[in-house]
């Protein structure tokens, strides 16, 4: 029911912010031509249906701009402020596609006070409709209407965790009942108590009661049946705390395979819809990287042969998702036989863990240290990234001898596609020690984000040019 509702809503949310879109875009007009027209120096508009291409692009890619922010997910319990955060950059989005789709393109027709207007004006009409909503649902829930009932099975910490929370929100619309005790067990002094399990037939035809949510021990799942039987024949929700697993880092969901109810358990990014849109972004961004600095490629592939004997590209062997061997290429740095010199250079290491790093590697060739001061010699890797082995944004491709020295936590850094680009690259590199860089690493698995990724990209322009922590 609540999911039911939850669709509803946002699809309703969805409709109305198309139509403010749609609302925004005369409005605008009208404005950029009628009443600044005669004050601006080029004069009036051409006619709106010159425009109407604008309209339909800005449609289109606010689909993508509002999935990418999420700014459609749940909606009772979303804080304003991180709903009017999304909604900034769902416009600041779909401002930067549009913007760079008339740059491709040479769109020179559109007045770019006129395009500034259209998204400030539908970006005030979407943020005032959204506060109203709040005002209207928070005023309304708060008096006791659009409310729904709820009761707790069961008296420990997590039950009591649960009623606190939503005591704490109460413009969630959520009305607490009382307390269903399991046999035996003594009412809490104080609290509500609304009968006994074993009553909870009696108890869901006296109360008005819309969900019940379970809290009991892992021993009394088998007990609790006949009680959520008893819901399901009613029509009431059915909520069950998981508070008989340990705690973990791991996302909790419930998964169906054919009708078969399975409870997963995901502490790498899964869900599918952001993982298409990054691979999207891969594909696009790795393609017209290789394209548009081709001739840069090719001049770097020119210097390398002229000052040193051997391949243009090195080819080496690294671990990516969950293990999965590949060929990682990168413009060679190096002398030919730089890996058979590598023994006589452990004791030199400046990195600890199983990772090697040296200031003044007398490998490296001249060419070789401009390309790792520039991080040009990288540049081949967007090839993998185009063969699906590795993204834009992800933990660096170790070796397999450094995996096979992991500790067992710095394994789950596998979990995920590694990248060309990363936290710990735009956070000194080679400056931070192993361990806090496996924690980087870590911790963008945990908070991973299309646009947590769109920012570390943005942060890897100016480490890049700077060379910060660079060998």
């Amino acid at each position: 029911m609540l999911k039911q509702r939850a669709r509803l809503i946002s699809g309703g949310l969805r409709l109305f912010d198309l139509g403010m879109l749609a609302v925004a875009f005369p409005a605008a007009y009208l404005i950029r031509d009628h009443l600044l027209g005669n004050g601006m120096p080029t004069g009036g508009l051409y006619p709106i249906s010159t425009y109407w291409s604008l309209l339909a692009a800005s449609i289109l890619v606010w689909q993508f701009a509002s999935w990418t922010s999420g700014l459609y997910g749940a909606y009772r319990t979303l804080k304003i402020r991180t709903e009017l955060l999304r909604l900034a950059r769902s416009f600041a989005i779909l401002g930067v596609v549009i913007a760079a789709g008339h740059f491709i393109w040479k769109q020179r027709d559109v007045s770019r006070l006129f395009f500034s207007l259209y998204y400030c004006i539908a970006f005030v009409l979407l943020v005032a409709n959204r506060v109203t909503i709040r005002v209207v649902a928070h005023y309304t829930r708060r008096r006791g209407h659009n409310t729904r009932t709820f009761a707790l099975v069961g008296v420990c910490e997590m039950t009591r965790e649960v009623r606190e929370a939503i005591a704490g929100h109460p413009e969630w619309g959520y009305v607490f009942a009382g307390y269903v005790l399991d046999d035996g067990v003594d009412a809490p002094p104080g609290e509500k108590v609304l009968g006994r399990l074993s009553e909870m037939g009696e108890i869901l035809e006296r109360e008005v009661i819309d969900d019940v949510i379970f809290g009991v021990p892992r021993e009394r799942l088998e007990g609790i049946e006949e009680a959520v039987l008893l819901c399901e024949e009613q029509g009431v929700g059915v909520r069950v705390l998981l508070n008989f697993f340990p705690a973990t880092i791991a996302k909790m969901t419930v998964e169906d395979v054919e009708g078969i109810p399975l409870l997963a358990f995901a502490s790498a990014p899964s869900a599918i819809a952001p993982l298409v849109g990054k691979r999207i972004f891969d594909v696009v961004v790795s393609a017209l990287t290789l394209i548009v600095l081709s001739p840069v490629l090719l001049a770097v592939a020119i210097a390398i042969r002229i000052e040193s004997r051997g391949p243009v590209f090195f080819r080496q062997r690294r671990v990516g998702l969950n293990g999965r061997p590949f060929w990682l290429y990168k413009f060679r740095s190096m002398c030919q036989d730089a890996e058979k010199k590598l023994a006589l250079l452990r004791e030199h290491n400046e990195m600890d863990g199983p990772v090697f790093k040296m200031r003044a590697d007398p490998r490296v060739t001249r060419v070789g240290r401009f390309l790792r001061k520039t991080s040009l010699d990288e540049f081949p890797q967007f090839w993998n990234v185009l063969r699906g082995e590795m993204s834009v944004v992800g933990p660096r491709p170790p070796l397999p001898s450094e995996v096979k020295l992991y500790k067992r936590w710095q394994r789950r850094r596998l979990s995920v596609k590694p990248g060309i680009t990363c936290t710990w690259q735009v956070s000194g590199r080679n400056e931070i020690d192993f361990t806090n860089w496996m924690r980087l690493d870590l911790h963008y698995i945990d908070h991973w984000s299309l646009w947590h990724d769109l920012k570390i990209v943005l942060l890897t322009i100016p480490a890049v040019l700077l060379g910060k922590g660079a060998r």
